[in-house]
């Protein structure tokens, strides 16, 4: 089960009907968060889907927008009984942002684990207990990439992709002569030594299945990179910053997108749907600009506080 809420739509300042920027992603019961602006533990509290199995925080950069919900948050976890490890990571610099933004959590009852991300890729294992850093890439379900954009703070773009284990074959299990009481063992991928003979789940498994890919981009022009990094997302999330075409030199200005470049890079990259967020304070109704993106991506959706979303893999 894959599911996603948009947790807050807004940047720059929190509105009545609309929390910081905050994305929530429940994979098999574990949490992955992407940014955590002012609202988002109540956010978070609203859809209740909990506070303790909430393993991985991805922050894009360090605008207090995307951050500042952070140390009351982290508070939260702790006092929901989190006593597992929690992961942060983040654009290079995250690390002195983090530490200063927690001098008011002196004590959590879990370690506080950052990691600074240049352009790179996390092999994760997600299982029922935790989301974990995975040495080998084999055995991990979940690769994590990262692409540093262009904005006026160092800001990185996120995009997921959950794999799918192959299907049990019982045919290429009976030809390899593989005993039924390892077929179990090996479906879930371990390496068997059995009667002095190993054997692997290849022994039993069809071909690889497409996974989900999701991708998360805010806080930046269009790049020359995004395209590529984004390709074939099943579910693109993106800022929406300015609606109007005629806000085009506040966009360059300010280093965001309105909603045509961002439908843009979307049917550039050949995602399914794209999902716009990130809107100015000043944006108090953005379904009025929707076609300026539908014209160019007909799958657009206007992202909402509390929208939720469920990814299915298909056969």
């Amino acid at each position: 089960m894959i599911d996603l809420c948009i947790l807050g739509t807004t940047g720059g300042m929190p509105m009545v009907d609309k929390f910081l920027s905050s994305t929530l992603i429940n994979i098999n019961g574990r949490k992955i968060l992407i940014d955590c602006g002012e609202g988002t533990q109540v956010a978070m509290r609203k859809i209740g889907w909990g506070f303790k199995s909430l393993d991985l925080i991805c922050i894009t950069h360090s605008h207090g927008d995307h951050i500042i919900g952070l140390p009351g948050l982290l508070s939260t976890m702790g006092n929901s009984g989190r006593t597992e490890k929690v992961t942060i990571v983040g654009p290079k610099g995250i690390n002195e942002v983090v530490t200063g933004l927690n001098v008011i959590n002196p004590y959590l009852p879990y370690e506080l684990e950052v990691i600074e991300l240049e352009n790179n890729k996390l092999n994760l294992l997600v299982n029922k207990n935790n989301i974990s850093l995975c040495k080998n890439e084999d055995k991990c379900n979940l690769v994590l990439s990262s692409l540093e954009v262009d904005h006026s703070a160092t800001c990185l773009s996120y995009s997921f992709y959950i794999k799918r284990r192959p299907r049990f074959s019982v045919d290429k299990a009976s030809k390899n002569n593989v005993p039924k009481s390892l077929w179990n063992r090996l479906q879930n991928g371990e390496i068997v030594n059995y009667d002095n003979k190993i054997y692997t789940p290849d022994l039993v498994l069809d071909n690889l299945r497409k996974g989900i890919k999701l991708s998360y981009v805010t806080d930046t022009r269009p790049t020359e990179a995004i395209p590529e990094f984004i390709k074939y997302s099943d579910l693109f999330i993106c800022e929406g910053t300015y609606g109007s075409d005629d806000d085009i030199e506040k966009a360059i200005k300010n280093k965001h997108m309105t909603f045509r470049e961002s439908a843009t890079l979307a049917k550039k990259s050949e995602c399914k749907e794209l999902i716009l967020t990130h809107f100015s304070p000043a944006l108090a109704n953005p379904e009025i600009f929707l076609e300026n993106a539908t014209n160019i991506l007909t799958n657009t959706k206007i992202g909402y506080d509390g929208l939720i979303k469920n990814l299915k893999f298909i056969d």
